[in-house]
This record gives C-alpha cells, sequence and structure tokens, in this order.
C-alpha cells in the first residue's frame, strides 16, 4: 500500500483545515468551504454550480478534490464531462476521486442509462487504467468499471475483459484490491444480464486464494473475490475447503456462507445430509464467533431435519449473537422433540427476562416455538403479554401473528409501546384483515410513526372508506402540521393508501431548515481530525476516528447531537448479526431518528468491518440513525455515507444485544 493510500485509509490524521485566518472565498479554506456549502444545498442555483466547477480548476489539491467529489454526490449524469478531466489531474488524490465521482454521477441514471451513454465514460476509464502509473487511481478505476449501471451483456463483457488485463499487468495488492472489488460489484450487479465468464472465474479463484506473504495486507482482496464467487455460484469445494483454512475470520465466514449453500456443497461433497458437511463443521468449532454463527446458519440448508441436535448444542453457544440464531433456526426443528423440547425450557426460563440484557433468548425461543411447535407456544404466549419489557412484548406479538391469534394481536396492538403496536398490526393484516380496520383507524392517532405508517398501510383496499379516509386525512394533516422531515414514511404510506382509495392528495414538504447551517469554518478547524467515545451501559466502551474530510456536514452534525446529549440513553434497537448493528432512534425504530434529513455524502471509504455510516431509507434521507458494519458490506458501498471508522473497541461493538443504551457520546477535538 502507497503512502496516499493510507492517508485516504486513516483520514483522521489529516488536518484539512488548519489555517488559523477566517476563511475568506480567495483563500483555499474559503474555497473549500463555499464548495461544501453549495454541495450541501445540493446545487440548486447556476450560482452554486458555478462555484463546484471553479472549484475543478483550483490549483490546490483539497480545494479540486472536493469539487470534483462534489460533481459526483450531485449523481446527474450531465456533470460527467466536468469531472472526466480531472482523471489527468496532476495530483494522484484527485485523480481518485475522478474515477469515482464518474461512477456516483452515473448513479443518477438509476440504472436506465440512455443507450450508448456509457461507452465514452468506459472508453475514458479504460483509456486512463493503461497509462495510469499509481496504483491507488487505478484501484478507483477498477472499482467504478465494476459498478457503472450496464444495459447489455457486450458491455459487461468489455469490462470483464478490462478487469482481466488490469489484473494480468499490475500484480500490486492495491491493485488486485481494486479488480476484486471491481469484480464483486460487476457479478452482483449484472450475473443475471451476463454471468462471469471462465476465465473471470479463474482469476477470482486466483484473487481468493492465500498469499502467505500477504495474509494480513491481502485478506480483503480474498473477502472481495470470495464474495464474488459466492454470488456467481462459483465457490467450488477446493475454494470452500482453502477459505476454511484462512487465517482471516471473515474469509472463513465466507467460507461458512458458501459451504451452506446447497447448490455449493451439495455439489461438491458426497453426502445426504445425515452427516455434516466438513467445512461446516469446522466452523462450528472455529475461535470466531462470526464464523460459528456463520456455520449455524448454514446447518439446516444442509442437513435439513439432521441439524436440529447441532442447532441445540449451538444454542449454547458462549456467544450470545450465536446463541441467539440458533435459537431462531430451531423453528425449522419442529419434527425434534430435543429440539422443541430445548425452546420449550427457554421459552419457561424467565430467571432474568427482567433484565435488560436478560431478555432475548426468551424473546427469540418464543417466535421459534411459534413455528416449531403452534400448541406449545400458545399455552406460553400469555405469560409474556404483561411483561414490563416491551422487547419482550413485541416479540409476542411476532409470535402471534404467526400463531394467527387475532385476541392477542388486538390486544398488543393498543399496547402503550408503539414498536408492539406495530408488530401487532403487521400480525392482524394477515390474521384478520379488514375485520379489523377499527384497529387500523385507531392507531393513525398513536404518537409513533412506525404504528402510523403499519395502520396507513393495513388500511390500503378497506372495503370502508367513509371511515378511513377522514382518518387518513386527519391524521396526514397533523404530521404536515408538525413539518419534521421524520415523519416521511408514515406521510408517504398515508398518502399512497389515499390514493388507493380515491382521495389522493398532495402532500406538503415538512419545513427544512438551512442545511448549511452546520458547515462553517471555526467548527471545521476545531474538528480537522476528530473521535467520538461511545459509552454504552453495562458493555463499555469504543472510540470512532471521524472522517470530516470525507463526510464534513455529516460530521458536523453528528457532533452538534452528540455534544447536546441527544443521543444519551437511545439504544441499539436493530441487530443483524453479521451484518449491522443499528441505533440513535428516540422510538427505537428506523422510522424515527432526528427531525430533519441529512444528506448522504458517499466516497471512497467502503463499507468494512467498523465503518460506522448514517441510516437512509431512499437518497438523502438520513435522520441521524447510525449504525456500524460488523462485518464487510460491499453492497453497501457507494449507497451509504461512511462517516467514521471504529478506531478501538470492536469486541464492545460485537457484544451489543438489542435494547442496549447509550449511556453517552463524548467528542475529543
Amino acid at each position: 500500500m502507497t503512502m496516499r493510500a493510507s492517508r485516504r485509509q486513516a483520514p483522521w490524521l489529516v488536518a484539512f483545515l488548519l489555517l488559523g485566518r477566517p476563511a475568506a472565498a480567495q483563500t483555499p479554506v474559503g474555497a473549500r468551504l463555499a464548495i461544501l456549502q453549495a454541495e450541501d444545498r445540493r446545487a440548486v442555483t447556476p450560482h452554486d454550480l458555478a462555484v463546484i466547477r471553479g472549484g475543478v480548476h483550483s490549483g490546490d489539491a483539497d480545494v479540486a478534490s472536493t469539487a470534483v467529489r462534489a460533481l459526483g454526490r450531485l449523481e446527474r449524469p450531465a456533470l460527467m464531462a466536468d469531472i472526466m478531466p480531472s482523471l489527468k489531474h496532476p495530483a494522484l488524490e484527485v485523480r481518485a476521486e475522478a474515477a469515482n465521482a464518474l461512477g456516483q454521477a452515473a448513479a443518477g441514471w438509476k440504472l436506465h442509462p440512455p443507450a450508448g451513454a456509457l461507452a465514452p465514460i468506459v472508453h475514458a476509464l479504460a483509456a486512463r487504467l493503461d497509462v495510469e502509473s499509481e496504483a491507488d487511481v487505478r484501484s478507483a478505476i477498477c472499482q467504478t468499471l465494476g459498478r457503472l449501471p450496464y444495459t447489455t451483456g457486450a458491455e459487461v463483457s468489455t469490462v470483464e475483459r478490462t478487469l482481466l488485463d488490469d489484473a494480468s499487468r499490475n500484480p500490486t495488492v492495491t491493485d488486485r484490491l481494486g479488480v476484486a472489488a471491481g469484480f464483486e460489484a460487476l457479478v452482483r450487479r449484472q450475473r443475471k444480464l451476463q454471468p462471469p465468464g471462465a476465465a473471470a472465474i479463474t482469476a477470482l479463484t486466483d484473487l481468493s486464494t492465500l498469499r502467505p506473504a500477504e495474509a494480513a495486507s491481502g485478506a480483503r482482496v480474498r473477502r472481495l473475490a470470495l464474495e464474488a464467487l459466492i454470488t456467481a455460484g462459483a465457490a467450488d469445494a477446493a475454494v470452500v475447503q482453502r477459505a476454511v483454512q484462512d487465517p482471516d475470520a471473515q474469509v472463513r465466514r465466507l467460507a461458512m456462507r458458501a459451504a451452506g449453500t446447497p447448490a455449493t456443497e451439495g455439489a461438491s461433497n458426497d453426502h445426504d445430509g445425515s452427516e455434516m458437511p466438513p467445512a461446516l463443521k469446522a466452523g462450528l468449532a472455529d475461535d470466531s464467533a462470526m464464523v460459528r454463527l456463520e456455520a449455524v446458519r448454514g446447518l439446516p440448508n444442509t442437513m435439513g431435519d439432521h441439524a436440529c441436535a447441532a442447532l441445540v448444542t449451538a444454542a449454547k453457544d458462549r456467544d450470545t449473537q450465536v446463541d441467539l440464531v440458533a435459537l431462531d433456526q430451531l423453528a425449522k426443528c419442529g419434527s425434534s422433540a430435543d429440539a422443541v423440547a430445548a425452546l420449550e425450557r427457554t421459552v419457561d426460563d424467565l430467571s432474568q427476562a427482567g433484565e435488560p440484557r436478560g431478555w432475548h433468548r426468551a424473546a427469540h425461543a418464543l417466535v421459534a416455538l411459534a413455528t416449531a411447535s403452534r400448541a406449545k407456544a400458545q399455552a406460553a404466549l400469555p405469560q409474556f403479554a404483561g411483561s414490563r419489557v416491551w422487547q419482550l412484548r413485541m416479540y409476542a406479538a411476532r409470535a402471534a401473528a404467526i400463531l394467527d391469534d387475532r385476541a392477542a394481536l388486538e390486544k398488543f396492538a393498543a399496547d402503550d409501546d408503539d414498536n408492539v403496536c406495530e408488530a401487532a398490526i403487521d400480525g392482524l393484516v394477515k390474521a384478520a384483515g379488514h375485520r379489523d380496520d377499527g384497529v387500523y383507524v385507531a392507531a393513525l392517532t398513536r404518537h409513533g410513526h412506525q404504528a402510523q405508517r403499519a395502520a396507513a398501510l393495513a388500511l390500503a383496499g378497506t372495503p370502508a372508506p367513509d371511515a378511513a379516509v377522514p382518518a387518513l386525512k386527519s391524521a396526514l394533516q397533523r404530521l404536515e402540521d408538525e413539518g419534521f422531515d421524520n415523519s416521511h414514511d408514515a406521510r408517504a404510506a398515508i398518502a399512497g393508501t389515499l390514493e388507493k382509495l380515491g382521495a389522493p392528495v398532495t402532500p406538503r414538504k415538512g419545513h427544512v431548515p438551512p442545511p448549511s447551517a452546520d458547515l462553517n469554518g471555526d467548527d471545521l478547524r476545531r474538528l480537522a481530525s476528530p473521535r467520538a467515545r461511545v459509552t454504552i451501559r453495562g458493555v463499555g466502551v469504543f472510540d470512532l476516528a471521524l472522517f470530516t474530510n470525507e463526510a464534513p456536514a455529516t460530521v458536523l452534525r453528528f457532533v452538534h447531537l452528540a455534544e447536546t446529549g441527544y443521543y444519551n440513553g437511545l439504544t441499539f434497537h436493530r441487530i443483524v448479526p453479521n451484518f449491522v448493528i443499528q441505533g440513535g432512534s428516540p422510538g427505537a425504530s428506523e422510522y424515527i431518528g432526528d427531525s430533519w434529513f441529512m444528506r448522504d455524502e458517499l466516497g471512497l471509504w467502503p463499507h468494512v468491518r467498523g465503518a460506522v455510516g448514517i441510516s437512509t431509507r431512499g437518497r438523502d434521507t438520513g435522520d441521524a440513525q447510525i449504525f456500524i458494519d460488523t462485518v464487510d458490506n460491499p453492497r453497501l458501498d457507494h449507497d451509504y455515507t461512511v462517516f467514521a471508522q471504529v478506531l478501538n473497541g470492536i469486541e464492545i461493538v460485537d457484544r451489543i444485544l438489542e435494547g442496549d443504551v447509550i449511556e453517552r457520546i463524548d467528542i475529543i477535538p
């Protein structure tokens, strides 16, 4: 890895605004701030666009990088012509940003570019690849080539050959990382249009193979290549066996994913499901919890009913996340008396259910039991209905939904907690349909956006529009009068249902404060290279390096909220093992965050393990809810802002359970 690559991968070391004098338009600091503010306004005026375009031609590399990045983030394909000349900029960081910006600008086509529109972009990138002397820039070019929205098999084949040529010419780790990332995106996005050819599979197999001298530095290359092979259905027995023995835990985790896919393991091993596949057997004994967890997920896929005994054992794993996933998987073991008995014992053991970190096993077991043994789950359900832990009541509502228990669901729909209500309404839609329209209408008066949204969706197609339409309009009026961005999903659901009921409305937009208010020179200088210290109640502390250079608007909003105590007392409400943890919602729901949306700041930093992003439901809809990648998630790259990276304490992140409380977040400038 070159020094420049290291600089990009440790931006907390970069103080890009260290000048002490006031920012002025003629200084690099002032020019950069003006560009950031224009980008923050999404360059809706000719003046803003002129400010950004002017920055592209700046003699200062930081200003030029900021401007090129901003043009890409606007996601306007017409601006590609402004970006392309920067592929030849003297500064390598500007060239790398230009390559990435072309890919981001192409996202404005929404996967449907005009015929032939991509040809000049691909040609320009490939031509630069032929002459580019810096591996970092070549890597960025390869990644962009892989993610462009191709529409023909011929285009995909051309890019595949280009990536293969670069792999043969440039053997550095950085080059191979770019090729692997390019192929991962290309295969994931285009496999239905044009599956990878034999030469590509051979190259990916080579990239996925351990080179002892690069055990650590080449780990991400192997992960990306293996991701591509799994997506293509080409991770054969030899690939899996090598990956099982890899020193990198994430590679071994991916080996479990491949081994747990019937088409892969079943084709490469002669077993009838009565014996555990060797790869999964090794995975269950792995030292890493993420590997054991993925092995547990794969057991039912390859062993069927024979997996149940192993799942019962895994439900006693020393790691809570592995334990909970095993309990979830036992839902598929209704024919196993031992499995059902294990679930029943877990449901009945409520000795720790009243503790903040003690309710999870019983909750997961109850939902699994509802599928494995309806009668036993039905008998156990009442003891959860009155729990003082709302999460237990929410899981009970989910179990009642599986059981089609309309009476229980109606009680849960009247619960004081909006998350319990939401789960109950989702279940009532299936159990009662429009016979419970009165329940849905009542839920429209609740405060929680998640409950309002669920109720609005449930009323679509109601046979009694005369009762539903006034309630829907009243709820929409109330949300519009509040004027907050964070009710967007509820408002959209209400408007959509009104449209279906023949009573269309034109929703008003919430009042959005000036988006550039957080972007000021003083804070950018103060927070040139900050850290955030996150304290989780009863769990521990971890530190984040904040990327002010790459995501300044996001960092400043996060810092402002943290310094005013916004996050104190909020929870991590969404835990998806071997994917992400998400938190920072006042309502412990993805549908309730900070009142005002923030814009996306999509950049070069990838969604690797420990990356911290902003949750969104569409472009520029971030409401300050954060998520942390617990494994590499390349499918999130270029779609979700990365504004920080876990600096230390990743083992604390791994221990976080659903409902764990953020005690406080301290900013260390």
